[in-house]
């Protein structure tokens, strides 16, 4: 296939590299024309320790990228989706799919990812790329498990023909709306564990802490309209799990960082990337309170970042809720 991937990030470098291997025609759009031109011409990226394949075109030209493309992916944070996807807009070829594979909610609307897409582009077919993936463990050429989400059952027939590779097993679902939250709310998690793990709670603690998380996000799922089992699949508890345990994950390395002591802009400086999580918890507390939908991980981790709370503090109150039945 011919696909355009925008933003040439770690995750839309990773999947650049691997969509290349396995014979696609892929021209990857960099937003920042001397980034593209420092890339393009060293042909290597840092963080990924991995070399860019000559195939993959390399450009800050949006229009080059999007010419012609039978199937487009935006890897973007997503602070930049919506605007990628209005410069996007007038450019797009066709009926081409957009595929999203940006994990937060919107921070002036806390809208999920597939409601900015079908606010801004209306009509165009779509699908959701989530699931757990670590980008260096994908660009080292290591195996994972994804879902493609779309309420089009064609495009995510597509999606998980075009993407699926001995490497990189592709399902598919209809549930947007989940497929959307688990990606933005598994990060808000991750923060709390790695706070817990910071503090030295032990493996108990993480334990509880990313089972109660599953169930916060759960709930504010089931009241947005979403299946309950999609928690429970590779964009929920698959995703959870990675991110809340593995050492690559930003959020956790954040979390870890505050739970020490360290200053959240320091922390941030130093990481280099961004760590959604940071920008989703803030915005789910507030979507969670106007819905009264209970959230008091969610609610906790916000208080952290906005220095409300001291990560101690927030942990013990988690901990010091009133008990109840395990399903409330």
């Amino acid at each position: 296939m011919r696909i355009a991937i925008l933003g040439a990030g770690a995750w839309g470098c990773a999947l650049g590299c691997l969509l290349v291997e396995t014979g696609h025609d892929v021209a990857l759009w960099e937003f920042d024309a001397a980034a593209a031109a420092r890339l393009g011409a060293a042909r290597w990226h840092d963080y990924l320790g991995v070399e860019l394949p000559e195939s993959l075109a390399l450009t800050s030209d949006m229009a080059a990228a999007l010419r012609e493309r039978e199937l487009v992916i935006v890897t973007t944070p997503s602070e930049f989706l919506r605007p990628t996807l209005r410069a996007a807009a007038a450019l797009l070829p066709g009926e081409a799919p957009v595929v999203c594979a940006t994990k937060g909610l919107e921070a002036h609307s806390q809208m999920t990812t597939d409601r900015v897409i079908a606010d801004v582009l209306p009509g165009r077919p779509f699908a959701l790329l989530s699931g757990p993936t670590f980008a260096k463990e994908i660009a080292s050429g290591l195996p994972a498990a994804v879902v493609a989400a779309s309420g089009d059952v064609f495009v995510a027939k597509l999606v998980q023909k075009g993407l699926g590779s001995p490497r990189l097993r592709v399902y598919t679902t209809d549930d947007t709306v989940g497929v959307a939250l688990a990606g933005a709310l598994k990060n808000v998690v991750a923060l709390a564990v790695g706070v817990s793990d910071g503090l030295g709670m032990g493996g108990n603690a993480r334990a509880a802490m990313i089972t109660r998380g599953l169930s916060e996000m759960g709930r504010l799922a089931s009241r947005l309209g979403a299946h309950p089992l999609t928690m429970a699949g590779l964009a929920g508890l698959g995703d959870l799990v990675l991110t809340c345990t593995g050492d690559l994950s930003r959020n956790r390395q954040v979390g870890l960082a505050l739970g020490r002591g360290e200053n959240l802009t320091a922390v941030l400086a130093r990481l280099g990337q961004v760590a959604e999580g940071v920008a989703t918890a803030g915005i789910a507390a507030a979507l969670s309170a106007k819905l009264s939908v209970p959230m008091p991980i969610t609610a906790n981790v916000a208080a952290v970042l906005l220095g409300s709370k001291s990560p101690r503090e927030a942990m013990t109150e988690i901990l010091a809720r009133d008990a109840r039945a395990e399903r409330d």
